[in-house]
């Protein structure tokens, strides 16, 4: 978590900064020598515990090769969820029941997907689940199936990667297998493709690599040290300023700050202070999902108005109560929703009386996780009206085509990067006649607007028209006013 490209300046400030006697970290051996030099630098104390696998796990020599062959305590994963959804599909086909597990599952989705799977008096006997499965749950599998080896990772320079797993990542999710608490004594690890076992068995031998540095990210001090001497520049300029005069030494790394940057863009018109912009830049959102962007802004909005976010404000807001999801889209909508409420706490953690509903949000978090529980337990109803209605495009691919695409990544060894930033979602390529579609329809096409976005936007916009001699407050816009024959200057 420390040399996470992104966060791992959050995990460094919690190891340094923490209030505490004792602090105990769990994590592999690579962290062991680095961890040591940072204690020692502030005078502290390192006790090092090393614990080993209470149970033997063993590499198969043969792969899956085919759904048919699943067994009870199996589990599948995969590292997309169109993959999630597709496996899911075909066990359903095969008469099986399947649990689901992915990391935008609120905990306690999960903890009930998970619970359902360990049942031995319930039916589901099988798990299709993401890496999510690594952290934080126990579970009784048998034997972990690789559905792929290839997994989109971002890199320090928030550039897009597909690649192999890394050794750590494979280590962790194989020893999801056999585990001392489960009912097998034993656990097995293999491949959905005949082609891959090869590779597994490769990454699975090779030595982890010791982590040589941790992640840093300027501090609001530094921040509005810089800002003291360049007043009139914006927070993402004043980030970009610092980073390339910044000089860290061998035990520490800039994160890469294209979160952050994009949080400071997208609320950069909204009148609030250095120290609270900053605040909100940090917050953990998930840039893909436009209901949670469109959430920070509109949090930020109500905090520069001095207007309290209240629990009754905020169920208006999601539009609160929220009906059982009927399809997929239904189902990520709710997830979306409950990233938002997840924004609320992170915020009341540091704006306590503008965010003064901690508890009652936390309720509602409750009972919206379990009406996305209910959604997940009948996900492969939702798959099938999803694909009936054409709203999830399942590009299923075979068991030959996925080793293809993975034997093809093998043997060539190559990176494709994409010069997208990080977490952002890839652009999707122009049509022929992509210059006549209006950019309302290409934002709600590459999934930046959803319709319902599109619609609050407008009734905004009219709003803002009515409005006499209002001035937006968005740099570079100007509100028409009352009907005049004269052109109005652009304002800066």
């Amino acid at each position: 978590m420390i040399k996470d490209p992104a966060r791992g300046w959050a995990w460094t400030r919690a190891l340094l900064g923490l209030c505490a006697e004792e602090v105990h970290l769990c994590g592999e051996s690579a962290a062991i020598d680095l961890v040591t030099e940072l204690m020692y630098t502030t005078g502290e104390e390192v006790e090092v515990r090393n614990y080993k696998r209470l149970t033997p796990i063993s590499v198969l020599d043969h792969a899956l090769e085919s759904l048919d062959n699943l067994r009870p305590g199996d589990c599948i994963v995969c590292f997309n969820k169109n993959d999630i959804y597709s496996v899911s599909r075909q066990i359903e086909i095969r008469g099986l029941e399947s649990a689901v597990i992915y990391g935008s599952l609120p905990p306690g989705t999960k903890l009930a997907q998970a619970k359902k799977f360990n049942d031995p008096d319930d039916p589901c006997k099988i798990l299709v689940a993401t890496d999510a499965i690594g952290m934080g749950l126990n579970l009784s599998i048998r034997r972990i199936i690789f559905y792929s080896l290839i997994k989109p990772t971002i890199n320090e320079k928030g550039e897009k990667e597909i690649e192999p797993i890394t050794t750590s990542q494979a280590l962790q999710i194989a020893g999801r297998a056999g585990r001392f608490s489960s009912k097998y004594k034993e656990g097995e690890v293999t491949t959905m493709n005949r082609e891959d076992l090869s590779l597994l068995k490769e990454i699975l031998k090779r030595p982890v690599n010791p982590i040589k540095a941790a992640g840093l990210h300027p501090t609001a001090e530094q921040i509005e040290m810089f800002a003291y001497h360049l007043p009139d520049t914006t927070l993402s300029n004043l980030i970009d300023i610092f980073v390339d005069f910044s000089q860290v030494d061998g035990q520490y790394f800039v994160c890469n700050m294209d979160d952050f940057k994009f949080s400071a863009e997208l609320i950069q018109h909204i009148p609030l202070s250095l120290r609270v912009r900053y605040v909100f830049c940090t917050a953990p959102i998930n840039k893909k999902q436009p209901f949670v962007c469109s959430s920070l802004l509109q949090f930020a909005r109500q905090y520069s108005r001095n207007e309290p976010l209240t629990f009754s404000w905020l169920r208006r807001y999601i539009k609160w109560p929220l009906l059982p999801p009927k399809n997929i889209k239904d189902l990520m909508d709710l997830e979306a929703v409950h990233d938002v409420l997840d924004l609320y706490l992170w915020l009341s953690y540091r704006f306590i009386d503008m965010f003064p509903d901690a508890n009652f949000i936390r309720d509602l978090q409750k009972e919206l996780d379990g009406i996305i529980q209910e959604g997940v337990h009948n996900i492969t109803k939702l798959i099938k009206i999803s694909e009936t209605h054409k709203l999830l495009n399942l590009e299923s691919l075979s068991a030959e085509n996925q080793s293809r695409l993975s034997g093809a990544l093998k043997s060539q060894a190559r990176r494709m990067r994409s010069t997208k930033t990080l977490g952002s979602k890839a652009m999707e390529p122009p049509t022929s006649n992509a210059e006549e579609k209006s950019l309302a329809s290409r934002l709600v096409q590459q999934g930046l607007l959803t319709a319902d976005m599109l619609k609050q936007l407008e009734k905004e916009w009219l709003t803002q028209q009515t409005e006499h001699g209002k001035e937006k407050t968005e740099p570079g816009t100007h509100s028409k006013g009352t009907r005049r024959k004269k052109k109005e200057p652009p304002s800066d």
